[in-house]
Order: C-alpha cells, then sequence, then structure tokens
C-alpha cells in the first residue's frame, strides 16, 4: 500500500508537464514528499471513513494553489472544460470577473449588460456568501463553480462593500455572451467613443473595423474606454496597441522567477492609427489586458489616461494539462509597462483622476490587510446579523455611477478638444513662422 501510494503521490507532482528543474532543490521536494506520502498513507489506512485517494491528492493540490496567490488554481476535468468553453465567448452565469484578494473573494468587475451588473454590484465588492455558505476558504474553482449553472436558475449572494454594508441578492443566471466591443459612435464632432468590455481573438479586428467607419466620418481623435475591463487574452491587447504604436515599440514585458525569464514584446506592424489623439479611460475595474493597453499607450506617451487606479491584475497565468485530463492554471509571471511599472496588485493610476460615485473598489495599496480583518468579518457574518436588502441602494448607486461616467467622458472630450486647439494654434504659428521667414529672405 505504501509503494503505491508514493507512486501517485510522486506522478502527481512531478509528471507530464511538471518535471523538476536541475538544481531546484530535489532532494528536499522528495523528502518533503515522502512526509506527504506518509500523511495520506495514514488516511487511508486509518482515518474514521473511507477516503478515495483521488480526493485526498486532488484536494492535496487545490491546498497548495492556495498557498500562491488568488489566481493560480487547480482545474479538474469538469474545471478545465469551463475554461475551454469560456475561450469561446460563451457560458451560462451571472457575469462577474472575480479572484481572491486579501483572503476575499473578489469582484474584480461586472461585465456589461449581465445580471451582476444590471444588480449594481461592483468591481471591488467581497462575495462572503454563495447559497448561504460563507466564502470563508473557498477556492476560485469552487466559487467559479457555484455561481455558474444552466441560464434561468438562481443563485443567492452576500455582498460586502468596502464601507461594510452588506447586501443580499438572488441573481437569475442568464447566457453570457461576451462581445469585445460594446459601444462605437461619434461623440462630438470629430471626436470618436470606442468601448471595449473584453480582450477576444476578434477585438483588434473588430474595433478597427468600427474606427475606420468613424474616421471616413471625419474622426480625428478616439476615447477609448476600458472601464470595468477585466482582460482577456495577451495577444489581443498587443494587436490593440500596435494599431497606435510605431512598429518596434515596446508594448509590454514580463519577467518570471529568473532575470533570464524576461520577454518583451514590440509592435510588430506600422501602425493604422498613429495620427490620431487618444485619452484612454480606466476604472478600478480595468484589469489585465486592458492594464497592458492602458499602460502601453500611456507610457509611450501616445495617449492621456483619465479615470481611476485600474485593478492591478498584473500576472500571467498558464494553464497546465496534468493527468485525468485536469489542470494547473499557474501564475508564471509578472506584467510590467514599457516604463517598468509592475501591475501586479498596484494597478495603473491615470494621469487625469475623475473619480466615480461608487469609491468601493480595491485600494491597490501594497500594504498588507490587516490580519483580523478577514476574521472580524466572517465572525459577523456568522452571527447571522439580519442584512438589509440592498436591491433599491444597489440600483440606485448603479444609475448614479453611470451618470458620474459620463462626467469622465466629458472630461475626455475636453481634453481631445483642447489638444486640437492646440494643434491648431501650433500650425497657425509654424505657418506665420514660415511666412515671416520667407519674406525676410
Amino acid at each position: 500500500m505504501f509503494v503505491i501510494v508514493s507512486v501517485l503521490i510522486i506522478g502527481a507532482f512531478v509528471s507530464g508537464a511538471a518535471d523538476v528543474k536541475a538544481g531546484s532543490g530535489s532532494a528536499e521536494l522528495f523528502k518533503r514528499i515522502q512526509m506527504f506520502s506518509d500523511a495520506i498513507t495514514l488516511i487511508n489506512s486509518d482515518y474514521v471513513k473511507k477516503v478515495e485517494i483521488k480526493d485526498l491528492v486532488y484536494g492535496a493540490i487545490r491546498g497548495m494553489m492556495q498557498t500562491l496567490d488568488g489566481y493560480s488554481q487547480f482545474l479538474d476535468e469538469e474545471s478545465f472544460q469551463d475554461i475551454r468553453e469560456e475561450t469561446k465567448g460563451e457560458f451560462g452565469g451571472i457575469g462577474v470577473e472575480i479572484g481572491i484578494r486579501e483572503g476575499f473573494l473578489t469582484v474584480i468587475t461586472p461585465i456589461e449588460g449581465t445580471p451582476a451588473a444590471e444588480s449594481g454590484i461592483s468591481a471591488g465588492d467581497k462575495v462572503v456568501k454563495i447559497n448561504g455558505d460563507i466564502t470563508r476558504d473557498i477556492t476560485l474553482d469552487e466559487a467559479v463553480r457555484k455561481l455558474r449553472g444552466v441560464p434561468g436558475t438562481e443563485v443567492s449572494i452576500t455582498v460586502m462593500s468596502e464601507d461594510g454594508e452588506m447586501s443580499d441578492m438572488t441573481l437569475k443566471r442568464a447566457v453570457i455572451k461576451l462581445k469585445s466591443v460594446k459601444e462605437a459612435k461619434i461623440l462630438s464632432g470629430d471626436i470618436a467613443y470606442i468601448k471595449l468590455v473584453e480582450f477576444q481573438e476578434r477585438t483588434a479586428r473588430d474595433m478597427d473595423s468600427a474606427l475606420w467607419d468613424m474616421k471616413k466620418k471625419g474622426a480625428k481623435g478616439l476615447v477609448l474606454d476600458l472601464r470595468n475591463n477585466p482582460g482577456g487574452l495577451l495577444d489581443s491587447a498587443i494587436e490593440v496597441s500596435e494599431k497606435f504604436l510605431e512598429k518596434g515599440t515596446l508594448i509590454v514585458y514580463t519577467e518570471g522567477r529568473e532575470v533570464s525569464d524576461r520577454t518583451e514584446f514590440l509592435s510588430r506592424k506600422d501602425p493604422e492609427h498613429f495620427d490620431m489623439n487618444i485619452v484612454v479611460l480606466i476604472n478600478k475595474g480595468s484589469a489585465s489586458a486592458a492594464e497592458i493597453v492602458a499602460g502601453a499607450l500611456g507610457d509611450n506617451n501616445k495617449a492621456l489616461l483619465v479615470g481611476e487606479t485600474s485593478f492591478g491584475k498584473g500576472s500571467v497565468q498558464t494553464v497546465i494539462p496534468l493527468r485525468d485530463k485536469a489542470a494547473l492554471r499557474l501564475t508564471t509571471a509578472a506584467y510590467y509597462t514599457p516604463s517598468g511599472r509592475n501591475l501586479m496588485d498596484k494597478g495603473i493610476e491615470p494621469d487625469i483622476i475623475v473619480t466615480s460615485s461608487d469609491r468601493r473598489g480595491p485600494k491597490g495599496s501594497d500594504e498588507p490587510a490587516d490580519a483580523d480583518e478577514k476574521t472580524r468579518v466572517f465572525e459577523r457574518i456568522e452571527k447571522d446579523i439580519t442584512l438589509p436588502d440592498g436591491k433599491n441602494d444597489k440600483t440606485r448607486e448603479a444609475a448614479e455611477e453611470k451618470e458620474m461616467e459620463d462626467e469622465q467622458i466629458r472630461t475626455a472630450v475636453n481634453i481631445l478638444r483642447g489638444a486640437r486647439v492646440f494643434e491648431a494654434n501650433r500650425k497657425k504659428k509654424e505657418e506665420a513662422t514660415s511666412e515671416k521667414a520667407g519674406a525676410d529672405n
């Protein structure tokens, strides 16, 4: 029995894509695996009830992933399949991007037009209950599985805002269709507006098509709205960025554990829209690929950033297949903007801060969370304190946020108008100087 268990555990840790690197402490690794094998052998032989070896191994791997960060996770066969379906751009759920931050299940951003967004859920809300179960030690995998489901079915959640207010709500799951270009229109005169809600395979092409249509109508400036955009594909972020940046320009780079792991991503094509003045809108719901685009355009002096500090999900997750049709979704590197800003947990600060009415998002601070905060929060919940039905307040707050978001757009439009006036005056001065020089000659 002992030998069989040892083989199973060693296989789970070091087989397939997870080969042990030379010089990485192999002796220490196998020593700890031996101890782990002893523990499983004892549980298998002496625990009060029969436990499947597979369940023990899967549970152990999930536990390991929880010690890493809020984005790494173990994917069993079902979860791995869910990931594949999500990349197709359609799934059943409430429409919310989530992660583990400071020990809490935290909303990165609600996806616009979904049950989550319509209920008033905001970036930074902490999901403290799902269907009555407290999320104290929930894994990201478990949370996603509980929130997703057959369209038309319901899920009850309790969310806590940054100021500690609790709200109970029951949401009806829907088919979540992820369209990357949410809106494209002429805002004012020659100023175009494009809202991207996610970075998918077709995002750059769809954005490009919409932008060319608006340029034919006279658009010269662009408001690129990345608010509440949770990210998506790295390749898509690069393709969008290189539409506006000169060929060979650094867009983003990643650094892994070793210095030699640095990888740079440069613009590979001549820009199709380099001539446009750009303002990028970001907020606390802008994450991952959205932050890459904002950082690339901002650091290369191609755009002004307006709004609020972004979420700070600047890490690379690689999906690595394992045995049993399972996989690891493992953080393998961190993203850096061209100027060297590390995006992990910090986010990007805008050039011009224009806040919305909803100030409940993540603080984006490097300071560690109060060690007792999580305990206090869940003790409060476990005491069955009566929670208010926050539906009306949430709806009102959502409406107020939308109104304030218009202020952010107005700020962007005013900036582009100012840039247009400045450019026109500059050209007039250049022409006048040229004419004067010609007359003097």
